[in-house]
């Protein structure tokens, strides 16, 4: 006697993150992701990249928080209605050598440390990409902090060559690059 074929059953789950333009509302949300992280570096023994003070003590770290979240570029990505991650958009900072192309910028980038894992990073850089191509650009730049060598590797897992190094106040930064053409 044959035994009946077993059915093979997809479920399909739909993806709970949602990724939303956000504003200068969205400041003390964004403040809690960024001493969110700053205390996951501080943990790691990786001060040196935002220092061990949170932001939300900083007036010159609050200033840019505001800055960031009212320039209009910002994107956040929400689980069940809570930040879990940002991304903001734009042109590039001073400190960036100027290109000869249409870019996008990626002024921050910045995600919940308790959601590691759900390439929320990687989703973000995608929204970021979406919006330059959009908007016919033809690169996108992103720039972190050098002595990382894991934030540094993820960049370029993420399809970004390295190309300008710089160095602001003793702070090494290395700015990456990603041909959309």
């Amino acid at each position: 006697m044959s035994r009946p074929k077993s059915e093979t059953r997809l479920r399909v789950v739909a993806d709970p993150i949602e990724i939303r333009s956000g504003d200068l509302a969205d400041a003390q949300l964004l403040m809690g992701l960024f001493d969110e992280a700053v205390e996951w570096l501080v943990a790691r023994g990786q001060p040196g990249q935002w220092g061990v003070e949170p932001f939300s003590r900083r007036p010159d770290a609050i200033a840019r928080v505001q800055d960031l979240a009212g320039g209009g570029g910002l994107r956040v990505a929400e689980l069940e209605g809570k930040p879990i991650g940002a991304v903001v958009v734009g042109s590039a900072p001073a400190y960036a050598s100027p290109i000869d192309r249409p870019e996008l910028y990626i002024l921050l980038l910045l995600t919940s440390r308790r959601h590691a894992g759900r390439e929320l990073g990687s989703r973000l850089v995608q929204v970021a990409i979406d919006e330059a191509r959009a908007a016919g650009r033809e690169i996108v730049r992103v720039d972190c902090w050098a002595d990382a060598p894991g934030l540094t590797g993820w960049y370029q897992r993420q399809g970004f060559t390295p190309t300008h190094p710089f160095e602001i106040k003793g702070w090494r930064g290395q700015i990456f690059e990603l041909p959309l053409r």
